[in-house]
Parts: structure tokens; sequence; C-alpha cells
């Protein structure tokens, strides 16, 4: 245990020396803070995109899926090649092309002003309350699930304090996982808070090396007790559904029957449209490509960080897999329990120590990432574009910083909330919760920047009024429909929306002669599509190639 906290010590020295190395001074640009002068190379891009992407939940919540119900679960890795084809070549390029700090301010040229802040503010409140909140709260729930004996020791410390504040005796697993979550939020908040982007990167760049060791220790490991690769394909699959359990070969298969409950083969129609939001329209994860040094830098790292993805659903899928396989004749009560299984049977100290830090990055990650595009939503678009429009660069800065502690706050908040709901039912399916909720917004974001990027609109409140009529649908659908898949939910919910601008502006663009609308109020593609050399070009199609011939092989 010595050595496994020690070696924490060491992770969280090195994280805070790296921040403190490229800390930003109180007279920052805005470019400096926000963008790191917009001079990341492509590996930056890379790494630090994939890096914001991973987050507790895949390892407890992904892993567990996999074991239960095989390769399909890696869909949802894999899949995002496609979004990030779509970022590389159509939408970054548009935002780059118009030298924007924020995808609102791309929306406002495109669309307008209002449609922008409908954007930014649902952005807002999105990644204030759940995208900090589920972070923060997946990385403490996992870090306590696994490894809780160590933390035994904050017990004593706050289970008084806890008391007195609830009134009440409190559960000790609440109070640890409560003190790591705290602790994390506030670690990954300062150190953003000192070096804005460039200390998310450089920090970023450390801790996807961490996961990347931790994932490859823990698939090596299980696929090893199972007795080798090959072994996966006689991993036993009974997946229940209908009236039972409905066997087949093994569980390799990507592709599970459209009557699934949980991943139909149909669900990938609706991932494609949300990776269009995940990975086209998500500041926090775009972010990396505004601050790119030129176009084929943002293009080639967005492109490795899809190669990136392929082994990132290799270290999160495969060890679910294997201890399916492993445990055929003694199945584990809750898949859930497949990561912390894995490490608490078959790793040793020091191992695991390098584990839990694995587990600490995937969190830290994404909240300084999120934590970064916050700030940059709320000085950029709401203080400089509504509050104070003379704002100069210090003044943005200054209220970027205390736009992160005002959110380091919330989140806390939403994190804790989650904690207590999930101690009180370990049964409750958090991660469908959470995207459930997301996707009360995200669908309609996806309307937005969708036709901002290829649609000629004249009549600009028509993306408002569909974003709210989503909000509206996925409402009305849940209830009508609540067996209904969601990601099939929302991939109608999108195309509903979708259609409520396309129908309209298709007949303006009729009936109106002399205005210029496109072809039938589309933009030509030559307008929105744009490789840095044919080169990117060719190796962005055989990513995409490559994608096609992985759902072929593993059907």
């Amino acid at each position: 245990m010595h050595i496994d906290f020690g070696i924490v010590i060491i992770y969280f020295v090195a994280i805070m020396a790296m921040a403190l190395r490229g800390r930003q001074g109180v007279k920052a640009t805005k470019e400096e803070y926000f963008l790191s002068n917009r001079n990341l190379r492509w590996y930056s891009v890379a790494i630090s995109t994939i890096a914001t992407n991973v987050q507790g939940y895949q390892f407890l919540g992904m892993m567990g899926s996999a074991y239960l119900f095989g390769l399909a679960q890696a869909q949802l890795e894999i899949n995002a090649v496609q979004g990030i084809f779509m970022a590389a070549f159509i939408f970054v390029p548009l935002y780059l092309r118009d030298k924007v700090i924020t995808i609102t301010e791309f929306i406002k040229k495109r669309l307008s002003a209002t449609v922008g802040y409908v954007y930014s503010g649902a952005s807002l409140v999105l990644f204030s309350t759940v995208g900090l909140g589920a972070a923060l709260f997946w990385g403490a729930y996992a870090a306590e699930l696994v490894f809780g004996e160590y933390f035994t020791f904050l017990n004593r410390a706050f289970d008084p304090l806890a008391e007195i504040l609830a009134g009440e005796p409190v559960n000790p697993r609440v109070v640890r996982a409560g003190a790591i979550l705290i602790f994390l939020g506030v670690f990954s908040a300062v150190y953003t808070y000192l070096g804005g982007l460039a200390a998310v990167v450089k920090t970023d760049i450390i801790q996807f090396s961490i996961l990347l060791i931790g994932g490859t220790v823990i698939t090596f490991v299980a696929v090893h007790h199972l007795g080798g690769w090959s072994e996966l394909y006689n991993a036993p699959s009974q997946l229940k559904w209908g009236d039972g359990y409905v066997e087949t070969d093994h569980l390799m298969h990507l592709h599970l029957p459209a009557d699934h409950p949980k991943l139909p083969w149909t669900f990938m129609f609706g991932l494609a449209l949300l990776n269009i939001n995940y990975w086209c329209a998500n500041q926090t994860v775009v972010q990396r490509s505004l601050a790119a040094r030129s176009l084929k830098e943002a293009q080639v790292g967005l492109l490795v960080g899809g190669v990136m993805k392929y082994f990132m659903a290799i270290i999160i899928i495969i060890p679910g897999i294997a201890l399916a396989g492993i445990l055929a004749d003694n199945p584990l009560a809750e898949p859930d329990m497949t990561f912390p299984y894995l490490v608490k049977e078959y790793l040793g100290t020091g191992v695991r120590g390098i584990i839990l830090c694995a587990l600490f990055a995937s969190l830290m990650s994404t909240v300084d990432s999120t934590f970064n595009s916050l700030a940059t939503l709320f000085s950029v678009d709401m203080y400089k574009g509504w509050i104070n429009k003379d704002a100069t660069d210090e003044q943005m800065v200054r209220v970027g910083r205390r736009t992160i502690l005002v959110t380091l706050v919330t989140g806390i908040m939403t994190g804790m909330i989650l904690l207590i709901y999930k101690f009180a039912d370990s049964t409750s399916a958090f991660t469908h919760t959470l995207n459930e909720l997301r996707y009360y917004i995200n669908c309609g974001l996806v309307v937005i920047v969708c036709a901002a990027a290829f649609m000629v609109i004249k009549q600009k409140w028509l993306p408002a009024v569909a974003f709210f009529a989503t909000v509206a649908l996925q409402f009305t659908f849940t209830n009508i429909f609540p067996e209904m898949n969601y990601f099939v939910r929302a991939m109608w919910v999108i195309l509903i929306g979708l259609w409520l601008i396309i129908l309209p502006n298709i007949i303006l663009s009729l009936m109106d002669k002399e205005e210029d609308y496109g072809v039938l109020g589309f933009r030509r593609w030559k307008e929105f599509f744009v490789a840095a050399s044919p080169q990117v070009l060719w190796a962005g199609i055989g990513l995409l190639v490559s994608l096609v011939l992985l759902h072929i092989v593993f059907h």
C-alpha cells in the first residue's frame, strides 16, 4: 500500500510541476490563456483530445457492459471515427477559417446572435452541472470502489464533519468518495486556473500516458488469465431480453439484434448523429483543434486521435470480454464489478498504484478541459459578447478564471448528489440516465451546428425554434415510447429537428429567386469540405475505410 501511495504522490507532484511551468500571468492575452496562443502541434491535439474523452465510467460502466454484451459495446468507441472525420474535414476548417475562439462565434456569424447565445447558454448549463459533476462522480466512485481500503484514513478525518452537516451518520463510503471528489476537483481547478489551455494540454500528455500504461496492463493481464487472444472467441454470451436468454456463439460480435434493449445494431445511426455534437460542436473537445498551429496540424492530430480511439476500445472492451470467459462457470453478480475484480484479483502492489493514477488521470483530463472550456465560453460569449463588449484581454482572462471557481462549486455539488444517490442504490444505471439527460440538450445542439455549417438560412429564428422543439420532442418520445432505445430516440429527434429547418428553407429558396439560398437552401460541398493536403485527405479516407472493415470483419 505504501508503494502505491508513493506512486500516486509522485503523479500529483509531476502534474502540478508540469502545470506550473506553463503558468500564465495576469497580463496573459485571451489567445494565450484560452487557446495556448494557437500554437499546438498535431501530437498535442491528438493526445489532449482523446485524454479529454476518456472518463472513469469507461473503466467501470463500459468494461462492465463489455462483460455482459461483448464487442458490441466497442461501437461507442470505434464509431467516434465518424465524428472525428467530420470534425477534421468539415467543421474544424470552418472554425479555423473564421479564427473563432468559441463555436458560438461561428454560429453567430452563420446564423444569428440569438442562436449563438442559445448554444452557449445550453453548453454552459450542461458542462457546469452534468458534465463536471458526472466526470468527478465517476472518477471518485471508481477510485473508492476499487481502492476503498486505501482511503479509510479519510473516514477518521471527515466522518464527524459529515455527520454534523447531515445531522445523522453518513455512509463511510460516501465520505471517502466525497473527499476524493472534492480534492480532485480543487486540484484540477487550481492548475487550470493558473495555466489555462497550455497547462491543460501539458498535463493531459502525462495523464494519457498513464492511462495507456494502466489500460494496457489490465488488458494483457486479463487476456493472459483467459489463456490467450484466441480464447476471446470462446467467452460465453447469454444476452437476456424479451422473454428469456438468447445465446450467441461468442462475445466478439459488433452487431446485436435490432430488438436488443441496450445495444441494438440500429443504435449506430443515432450515435453517428450524436457524434456530430461531441466531436464537432463540443467546445471542450474542439478547443484543442481551434488552438492548433495550422489546419494541417489540427487535421493530422484529429486523425491520429481516431487511431488512438481504436486502441482505447481494446483496453476498455477486451478485459471485460476476457473476464466473461475466465468466470464462465461462476459469473459476477454485478457486471460493473468487472474492473474492480480484475484489479483486486490479478494485480499486485505497485501495479495497483499505476492503475489508481490511471483512474485519477481519466477524471482530471476531462475535468480540466471542461473548466477551461467553461471559462472560454462564459468569458468570450457572455462577458465580452453581452455584458461588457469593450472588455480587454486582461478582463476576459480574469472573468474566465472566476468562472472556473464558480463552476468548481456547481460541479462538486452535482457530483456529490450523484454519489449520494449511487451509494443509496448501487444498481442504478447512471451511465444511461446521464446520457438521456444530456440528450435533452445535445440533440438540439446537433441541429444548430448542422444548420450553421450546411445551410443558407435567411429566417434566422428557425434554428432556435428547432432547438427548443427537440427538447419537447425528447420529452414526448420518452413518455410515448419508453421502450425505445435512447440512441434511436435521439436519431428521430435530431432528424425531425433538422426537417423543421430544411422544409421551410427549401420552400423559401424556391419562392425567393432573388436571394442566394445555395442549392435548395444547402451550401455547395466545396464550401465546407477542406483538406490541408491530398496526403491528409487520403489518410482520413483510410481511417474511414478501416472503420467499415471493422464492422464487416466483426459483424
